[in-house]
């Protein structure tokens, strides 16, 4: 790895902004991918794929560590949909050679959009008090809808195209499971847990991960994460209500961007 000091000092910067919103609401990656990308412009595509994962995985189990300390969760659903999850983002990969991301991103954007005019019509989406979504009896059609849909369809679509992966998850989790915002942020993170886990151990058999790099930047993630956890747990659904709709936006903007000049 070439001595990139001060490029290591803004990555690690960037890593734990993404630490912090992929703990809040998901959608660190649309942080840190391109930060990489720009940070190491000569280091091929799959090295820096595997360096983002490595990194993710890290401020991910941190901040879903956090979370099951004080956020009701029911962890063997959640595990339930991370498997599946596992299992959809394989498929995704194997399909992602032959799929044109100028496709994709369109629709993408099209979807989020509507999440983010859904969300604004909608001002009590998610805002149920802290527990419902695990103190109430869940109906098995809406367990299986979770585990197939949100854990095999999104799990796809992360392998597949991946960004806003877990903008989705939080979204899909409480639309479908009726549960607070915050609830649906730990859950998401134990299913990206089980994502991030799979993918990791593809990209490091095929030794694409900077694992030195990873290490530093980790760190950082991993303080990023617990901090937004953290604060998620303390200022409730109204707040990670704000910083969904930021993120969304800022997704629609960056998939936007890359079209316009794709």
């Amino acid at each position: 790895m070439p001595d990139i000091t001060l490029t290591t000092l803004i990555l690690c910067l960037a890593a734990a902004a993404a630490g912090w919103i992929d703990a809040v609401v998901g959608g660190g990656g649309l942080l840190l991918l391109p930060a990489l990308l720009l940070g190491l412009p000569h280091v091929p595509a799959a090295h820096v794929l595997g360096t983002n994962k490595a990194v993710a995985i890290v401020g991910t189990s941190g901040a879903a560590v956090t979370f099951l300390r004080k956020a009701p969760v029911r962890v063997g659903l959640a595990v339930r949909i991370g498997l599946m999850a596992l299992a959809g983002s394989m498929t995704g990969a194997f399909f992602a050679a032959g799929i044109s991301s100028e496709v994709l991103r369109p629709v993408i954007m099209v979807v989020l959009l509507g999440v983010a005019a859904f969300v604004m019509l909608r001002p009590s989406f998610g805002t149920a008090a802290a527990g419902d979504g695990t103190d109430r009896p869940v109906a098995r059609a809406r367990i299986i809808t979770a585990i197939v849909l949100v854990g095999g369809g999104i799990g796809f679509y992360d392998g597949l195209f991946g960004p806003g992966t877990g903008t989705f998850l939080v979204l899909a989790l409480t639309a479908v499971l009726h549960l607070d915002l915050v609830t649906a942020s730990a859950t998401a993170k134990i299913v990206n847990v089980c994502t991030n886990a799979g993918a990791l151990a593809m990209f490091a058999y095929q030794g694409t991960v900077l694992w030195q790099l990873a290490a530093v930047m980790a760190v950082f993630n991993l303080a990023g994460g617990m901090i937004g956890a953290r604060m998620a747990l303390s200022r409730g659904s109204g707040f990670v209500r704000a910083v969904l709709l930021t993120v969304v936006f800022s997704l629609v903007a960056k998939l936007g961007f890359d079209q316009w000049n794709a």
